[in-house]
């Protein structure tokens, strides 16, 4: 058993599952007036900042559903449905990576559904299967977030791609998430082994080792670190970037010139003894042109491509060119196997658990 694996299950045994719910107050989470409540359980890795605007875009569809809502890292996520697959706790997973999710299908622990609109969504982002095991609702893709103020101090060009990242001169400045817990983590690495083998990669990321202060184990916190310039480097997911740069910082967002590694954000159905109506209809919601609208504020690739506002300017002109061939069923398959070894060889520079 893999130590991320143990770390994760152990931190889910000790923490109280005191849910969040996304109905507010007791009188919408009882259902409104009087009707029977109707309560689903949702494991997501949305980032928390993003989860109200989408949860109140959920409660004027479906007011009378409470959501209890289980929010953690991918890597956490993953363990916990790992955890509980004889016991399901969860009802469905909302906006957790595809490749995580394509670990719990691989066990059989997810029921195919096709959620009303599903010939929308882009055949790239979503399951190839009929009914689909999995559904696509945005797409991460790794960017570096650079602190233009603090490079200059040091008098430091730009990184424009992975093989800069790995020059001496960066030494200490460069911030990512680590893969075992984030999401954004994990899609960075595998697109080290889809470009450069499996070798390779190992190589690489041991030369870029040499230059990490910190392994976070959230994935948009490198762009948050650059941003104040505690560290001039964040290793992200772009459209976080963009966010911290229209707050004001001195950042430029830089797509490598290799290509971009990437994941779909995904749901999925949990295959239990008692499956409630009620997460089907949350699934068909998470994929509406409402939903959509609300992801599109945060990410600039959606999956349903009619939706989708004009990219922005940070973004290359086309940026689904700028995403690598991404084989999402090897990431699955080999996930445990990388990052036990990841874990072995770099873990000693990620930040504390908290």
């Amino acid at each position: 058993m893999r130590k991320w694996f143990r770390f994760a299950f152990t931190s889910i045994l000790l923490l109280s599952l005191g849910m969040l719910t996304a109905c507010g107050g007791s009188k919408d989470a009882a259902g409104g007036s009087g009707g029977q409540s109707k309560e689903l359980t949702v494991y997501t890795a949305l980032e928390d900042d993003q989860l109200k605007a989408y949860l109140d875009s959920f409660k004027k569809s479906h007011p009378d559903i409470k959501i209890n809502l289980v929010r953690d890292s991918t890597g956490i996520i993953t363990a916990k449905l790992l955890a509980e697959k004889d016991n399901p706790q969860a009802d469905l997973v909302w906006g957790t990576s595809a490749s995580s999710l394509l670990v719990a299908d691989h066990l059989g622990l997810l029921e195919p559904y096709d959620p009303k609109g599903i010939e929308r969504v882009s055949p790239e982002f979503r399951d190839s299967r009929s009914p689909a095991h999995w559904v696509g609702i945005d797409v991460y893709e790794t960017a570096f977030v650079v602190n233009t103020v603090e490079l200059q101090k040091r008098n430091l060009p730009i990184p424009q791609s992975y093989e800069d990242l790995i020059k001496p001169e960066y030494k200490g400045l460069i911030v990512m998430p680590n893969p075992s817990s984030s999401g954004t983590g994990f899609l960075t690495i595998n697109a080290f082994f889809q470009l450069f083998g499996e070798q390779g990669a190992w190589d690489y990321m041991g030369k870029l080792h040499e230059n990490i202060g910190l392994y976070t184990h959230s994935g948009s916190k490198p762009a948050k670190m650059a941003a104040v310039g505690e560290y001039p480097i964040g290793i992200t997911f772009g459209y976080r970037g963009v966010t911290e740069k229209k707050k004001g910082a001195p950042l430029e967002v830089v797509f490598p010139k290799e290509g971009s590694g990437w994941d779909p954000e995904a749901n999925g159905l949990i295959k239990k003894k008692e499956m409630k109506p009620e997460a089907k209809l949350f699934l068909d919601w998470a994929i509406s042109d409402d939903a959509m609208k609300e992801y599109n504020k945060n990410f600039a690739i959606i999956t349903v491509p009619a939706i989708s506002e004009p990219y922005p300017p940070e973004y290359p002109e086309d940026p689904l060119k700028q995403l690598i061939k991404n084989d999402l069923n090897k990431a699955a398959k080999e996930r445990e196997q990388w990052l036990a070894e990841w874990d072995k060889r770099f873990s000693t520079k990620s930040e504390p658990k908290s």
